[in-house]
């Protein structure tokens, strides 16, 4: 009868392992690793390819592969907009230089217009891939290891990770809403204001609920409006940025 609940308890237990998902390395507000790496420009050191700016990272599953494909192409389409605000791009897969290189013609010639400014890394052991929480637990390539995911991650001048992005592999990325999101974090970074839902630049912005309504007076001299609500908590106070 022993024998028999203890293997009762081991399959158990094997089955919540099987089932859960374990996601090592970084998530928001964490420093970013000073990974080095191989790429389409030469050998890249983290940190010191920040410097003191922002730095969009993304991840695609595999080169020479539709969406992804369409997926550079656009963000290359909007590099002059990431220069206009200081903020450099780099990409990473799996793949090897060789391969990117020899895909970028491809992504270029599917998106008119579309040229590759910025670096992808090569990350074959996917190690890079791992610590940025960039594999996709579901997606397997033919030997059954994880696929890189379709990530972005935002990281600041402090080489913290500020914003983050995750979607299936089914799923291309809308660049507006990355651009959009890019924004409001340099808004936030610059003025004590957040963005309301579906914000877009010119639209009124929210002033922190720590500023308080002197200090509020100084900060906002254009003025803002103190929305009543039910509650009568005046928190929500609403300004239109120059």
């Amino acid at each position: 009868f022993f024998p028999l609940i203890l293997l009762l308890l081991l399959f158990v237990l094997r089955s919540c392992l099987d089932d859960t998902r374990i996601m090592p390395g970084i998530t928001l507000g964490d420093v970013v690793p000073n990974f080095k790496a191989e790429s389409t420009q030469g050998l890249v050191k983290f940190h010191d390819y920040i410097g003191n700016g922002w730095v969009i990272v993304f991840s695609h599953p595999a080169d020479f592969t539709p969406v992804c494909t369409t997926e550079l192409g656009h963000i290359a389409k909007y590099q002059p907009e990431f220069d206009k605000r200081g903020v450099k791009l780099l990409g990473i897969s799996s793949d090897t230089v060789k391969d990117h290189n020899a895909w970028i013609k491809d992504i270029e010639a599917y998106t008119p217009g579309a040229v590759i400014k910025y670096p992808i890394l090569e990350d074959p052991a996917k190690e890079i891939l791992a610590q940025l929480n960039m594999l996709d637990p579901d997606e397997k390539d033919a030997s059954g290891k994880s696929l890189p995911s379709r990530a972005l991650h935002i990281v600041g001048p402090d080489k913290r990770l500020k914003l983050s992005f995750l979607y299936p592999g089914s799923t291309g990325r809308n660049i507006d809403e990355v651009l959009r999101a890019l924004d409001s974090l340099l808004l936030a970074a610059k003025l004590k204001v957040a963005t309301p839902a579906n914000w877009k630049p010119g639209d009124p912005v929210v002033i922190s609920q720590s500023v308080s309504g002197e200090e509020a007076k100084k900060l906002f001299p254009q003025g803002f409006k103190n929305v009543e609500l039910p509650s009568r908590k005046n928190y929500m106070r609403l300004t239109t940025l120059s």
